[in-house]
């Protein structure tokens, strides 16, 4: 499958976005990682790839990974730059998507380098507010969950699977000191607070994807690199960025010879499921 032709019902991004992508035929299955340079990483583990710049800084690639043709794009920082992006990708006909980021865990023995692949995060983007309550779960896709924990295993890397927390925010929202060492009531609180729930890390843009996939019926999971461990101060990227671009390769690689085994592109959602 490749991207349709944009129409009066795909104008709500950037038409011009919105035609480059066209022009590169970006295939169904999808990486969106927030940092542009981060698709040049990717595109150069596959073993070929078209990769453009789009307006507004962002960079997409289309290309072949083991014989299956996908996509990445960068969502830039926050939920509602992902929006945009989601947005205009589910109108091009893309159903499967995988965030490929980076993020800071809360837990002590988590190195930096290792993997966190988030089955489910809180909501603390504030983007997704607009779509659905408070108490609506932002969750991934299991079949996309399996795929990032059976590729990660399969490369040999250290990963864990778990609740994240999304922040709308880099600073305060995630328990840091903004200027002047400003702390807000929540940023003395919220390490502790999601610590003491399991959370295993802080990002800012899983749980706009989830939420949004879950919404409108398709498939997406996350995949993060440690490169922040909030408890040791410890930072560093050792290798994990790397790991995640190529784990969110072969989870795609899996997602689409499963739904190859089902006899189309199409993947299984809860939609699918007729109640009794």
């Amino acid at each position: 499958m490749t991207s349709s032709s944009t129409g009066p019902n795909a104008t709500i991004g950037d038409q011009r976005r919105l035609n480059l992508l066209s022009e590169i035929a970006l295939p169904p299955y999808v990486l969106m990682p927030g940092d542009p340079d981060r698709v040049d990483v990717m595109a150069s583990q596959w073993e070929d790839a078209t990769v453009v710049a789009l307006p507004r800084g962002y960079k997409a690639a289309s290309g072949t990974y083991r014989g299956v043709r996908i996509g990445a794009i960068s969502t830039s920082i926050g939920a509602p730059s992902l929006e945009s992006i989601f947005t205009d990708l589910a109108r091009l006909g893309v159903h499967s998507f995988i965030r490929v980021g980076t993020c800071g865990t809360l837990w002590a023995d988590i190195e930096p380098g290792s993997l966190i692949v988030n089955d489910a995060a809180v909501r603390l983007d504030g983007t997704t507010n607009f779509y659905a309550r408070a108490e609506f779960p932002a969750v991934a896709s299991f079949e996309a969950t399996l795929a990032l924990s059976d590729a990660a295993n399969a490369l040999g890397h250290a990963y864990r699977v778990g609740t994240g927390c999304t922040a709308g925010s880099f600073l305060t929202g995630q328990g840091r000191p903004g200027y002047n060492d400003f702390l807000s009531p929540h940023s003395q609180t919220i390490v502790e607070e999601m610590a003491n729930l399991g959370v295993l890390n802080f990002e800012m843009e899983t749980a706009s994807l989830l939420t949004f996939a879950r919404i409108f019926r398709l498939r997406a999971g996350s995949v993060c690199s440690v490169i922040a461990n909030r408890r040791t101060g410890v930072w560093g990227d050792n290798g994990g960025i790397e790991k995640a671009c190529l784990t969110g390769a072969e989870a795609l690689w899996r997602l689409a010879t499963w739904d190859g085994a089902r006899g189309g592109e199409r993947p299984l959602v809860a939609s699918d499921i007729t109640p009794a």
